[in-house]
């Protein structure tokens, strides 16, 4: 078994493993066993009954959190034309079309989101072996294909977290930090609880949600009863 830290040993002291709590408890007492000395994120992790080898199960999409996520994410827009210049007004950190496709080709990746437009998706594809295994290549999905891309690089900059089941079934998001009160993070919670449920695929049958969980980064891990 692994050595685990003091202060790490001693916050799991503090979570009940039998027990589920309600969002406002769990919330209260991730912020608690907090082990980290710098701001830490507070994340949930969503254990679904579904099967993401079914196309009709792949769980995925983008929203903006009510209180943002404290995180400042920096934008790539990949563009031309007019909408270079609606991406610099809206905010985004870098604006440009071949010339940055070719910065990322030689592994610039001084950004956290690309947003693209429908027209650049034949070259930015051409970098797909570069980008997916990193989770960078924009998506219609996720809104990160977009004309709109002033829409897309304000939410963005508002807290837009991105969700996706992975092959095991689980959904890790981001909600917030430590430093957030404690009903901001709540009702962060509650709107990505909302939207994951809404998501429930038809073909799951029984039980949706397994198991809902709580935690900083490097904190224990806490289950929510949401019923």
């Amino acid at each position: 078994m692994a050595k685990v830290g003091k202060k790490y040993a001693e916050a799991c002291k503090k979570v009940d493993r039998t027990k589920t709590y309600s969002v406002e408890e769990a919330i209260k007492l991730a912020k608690e066993t907090n082990c980290a000395k710098f701001d830490a994120s507070v994340e949930v992790s969503f254990r679904l009954n579904v099967d993401p080898r079914h196309a009709d199960q792949q769980i995925r999409g983008a929203m903006v959190l009510p209180h943002g996520t404290g995180k400042t994410q920096r934008v790539c827009v990949i563009a031309q034309g007019p909408q270079e210049q609606e991406a610099k007004d809206a905010g985004a950190d870098h604006v440009g079309g071949k010339e940055l496709l070719d910065q990322i080709a030689k592994g610039w990746f001084e950004f956290d989101v690309i947003v693209a437009t429908p027209n650049m998706m034949g070259e930015l594809g051409k970098l797909g072996r570069i980008l997916g295994p990193k989770g960078l290549m924009p998506n219609p999905k996720t809104g990160t294909v977009t004309m709109d891309v002033a829409k897309a690089v304000e939410d963005i900059k508002k807290g837009k977290v991105e969700y996706r089941v992975d092959k095991e079934g689980n959904v890790n998001l981001m909600i917030g930090k430590v430093s957030f009160e404690d009903n901001q993070l709540v009702d962060n919670f509650n709107a990505i609880y909302d939207t994951i449920a809404k998501a429930r695929p038809a073909a799951v049958k029984g039980t949706y949600m397994k198991n809902v969980v709580v935690s900083t980064t490097m904190g224990p891990g806490i289950k929510v009863n949401k019923d």
